[in-house]
């Protein structure tokens, strides 16, 4: 890789490192009682925000409670974008196009899992009701949108990546930028010579 495309790629690795500090998502919850919204942040490591009023709220429509203890992608998520960013750093030691590309992928496929993972998550909370709850509609569920917002009941959801996943994407995506100009810079030099 040239100069500036090493020295951009160790900035978009070490960019990753804020991720441990900011949340990754936000889902909100708008409604004419919480006129201010409740809301929860979804960290890396933790979850925080209004879990206690959601939680009782909650309970009303059957869902289950959200306890991030028992979350274990919550365990686990610090020490993949911990080898992401250890891969990156192997990407600019040994400044190769190969190695980026499948750093890229890594990060991809990474993306992919989490984004299905928590789609499932939300599902379960969304669908899994208890039958004995005190507030039951025929045919209704509770999963929050991936990304978006959703009407639920009186609620609006709103599920949106917060500062964290807009790191994470926009280094995808200056990555995937970065590996098409050394390709064209590459094809470009070949033609010349």
């Amino acid at each position: 890789m040239k100069r500036s495309s090493r020295i951009l790629f160790l900035f978009l690795v070490l960019s990753l490192i804020a991720v441990y500090f900011v949340p990754l998502w936000n889902i909100s919850l708008e409604a004419p009682q919480y006129p201010e919204g409740l809301g929860m942040q979804i960290w890396l490591s933790k979850m925080t925000g209004d879990l206690n009023t959601i939680n009782g709220l909650n309970h009303y429509i059957g869902m289950k409670t959200i306890q991030p203890d028992s979350i274990q992608e919550l365990k686990y998520m610090p020490y993949i974008i911990g080898l992401i960013i250890l891969a990156g750093f192997i990407v600019f030691l040994f400044n190769k196009r190969t190695l980026l590309l499948s750093w890229i992928m890594l990060v991809i496929i990474t993306g992919i899992a989490g984004m299905y993972d928590f789609w499932l998550w939300e599902y379960d909370y969304g669908h899994n009701l208890d039958t004995t709850a005190a507030i039951i509609v025929p045919g209704m569920n509770y999963q929050p949108p991936l990304i978006g917002s959703k009407q639920l009941l009186n609620f609006t959801a709103t599920s949106m990546p917060d500062t964290g996943g807009i790191i994470i994407f926009a280094v995808g995506i200056t990555a995937v930028l970065i590996l098409i100009y050394e390709y064209k810079i590459n094809k470009t030099q070949n033609v010349k010579n």
